[in-house]
This record gives C-alpha cells, structure tokens and sequence, in this order.
C-alpha cells in the first residue's frame, strides 16, 4: 500500500514539476516589461523557493529547441552569484548555438552587423564604456557619418547599447545576453594579427 501512495506522491510532485516549467517558460519568453526575459525574485515569487531547479529542467527542455537561460546580473555583481543576488538578475531565454545569432539578427544587413560587432568590441576593450564621439571616429573611415548615427540609435533602441547624458556609451542587456564578448574579441584579435602578418 506505501509503495501506491509512494509513486502517487512522485507522479503530483512531477506533475507540479511540469506546471512550473509551463509557467516558467512563458514568464522568460514572453515580454511583459520594457524587455523579455524575468527577474530573479518574480521566479522565485510565481515558483515557489526551489525556482532554480525549475529554470534547469527548462533550460534542459529549451535546449531540444536550441535555445538556453541565461541569467545575466545586476550591473556591479560577480560570479558565482548569491542567492540575494540571483532575485536581482534576469533571466532570458536566447540562442544556444553562436552560430544560429545570424538568424537572430533578421532585419540588419551585413554591414550593421559589421557596425554593432566593432561597436562591442571596441567598448568591451574600453572596459564597459566609451565617448560617442570615439565610436564614431573609430568607424568614420568605413561607414557614412549618418549611418553611423542611425546605426548607433537602431542599437540603442533594441537593447544593445544605452547612452548616458555625458555621451558615454555602455553595452545595454541585449550585447550581454546574446553577444559573447571574449569570442568576438578573440575573434577581432586575430584578423587584425592575420592583417600585420
């Protein structure tokens, strides 16, 4: 009789497991804010204190589609995050494969995807934060002064950039989520070794 009531007790605990992965996935894949994705304490708030097992069971079924979770925290925190710090973060759902980033991108011609990867890595070289005016000289000799402008604003308006009232220039939540910074670094790095060789 223990042994019915045992798997009855595991079959509600899975099924309720199942119900928090349904919800979790609309909350980080739905926009409800300014911007996709959660906050840590809105998980915690809807799934109850054990959320973080929730994200991992649906990030393993995000990873079926290609896609995964990424917590990406509050500006000023540091891996390993703790759990105050954890509510504090957002949580998206993007890309698994760096590669799929080109469908991502529909919608920007080859050139404006040129223009944001020198943009974030020049910026990620000046440690988070450069002048307007020196991302605009830096791409004054390939590009148009007003495409430049545009193209500066386009990525200010989905999320890959924000600029302050100084005219400092910062990656925004979007060059965090969907941009890994050390490859395209990397990557910068060694055309432009292969160029001086």
């Amino acid at each position: 009789m223990s042994d019915m009531r045992d798997k009855g007790d595991k079959g509600d605990e899975a099924a309720s497991y199942a119900r928090k992965v349904r919800r979790a996935a609309q909350m980080v894949l739905l926009q409800r804010h300014k911007r996709p994705g959660a906050k840590g304490w809105e998980l915690k708030r809807t799934l109850g204190k054990q959320y973080m097992k929730v994200v991992e069971l649906l990030n393993d079924e995000l990873g079926k589609l290609g896609l995964e979770i990424k917590v990406l925290p509050e500006e000023g925190d540091v891996e390993p995050l703790t759990e105050e710090q954890r509510e504090r973060a957002s949580f998206f759902a993007t890309l698994r494969d760096p590669a799929g980033t080109m469908e991502a991108t529909a919608g920007l011609r080859v050139d404006d995807i040129a223009m944001l990867a020198a943009i974030v890595a020049y910026i990620t070289s000046k440690h988070g934060r450069a002048q307007t005016k020196e991302v605009d000289q830096l791409l004054a000799g390939k590009f148009p002064r007003w495409r430049i402008e545009f193209g500066i604003q386009r990525f200010i308006r989905r999320g890959y950039l924000r600029e302050d009232e100084e005219g400092i220039l910062r990656l925004d939540w979007r060059s965090m989520v969907e941009i890994d910074q050390k490859s395209l670094l990397s990557l910068m790095l060694g055309v432009e070794g292969a160029k001086r060789e």
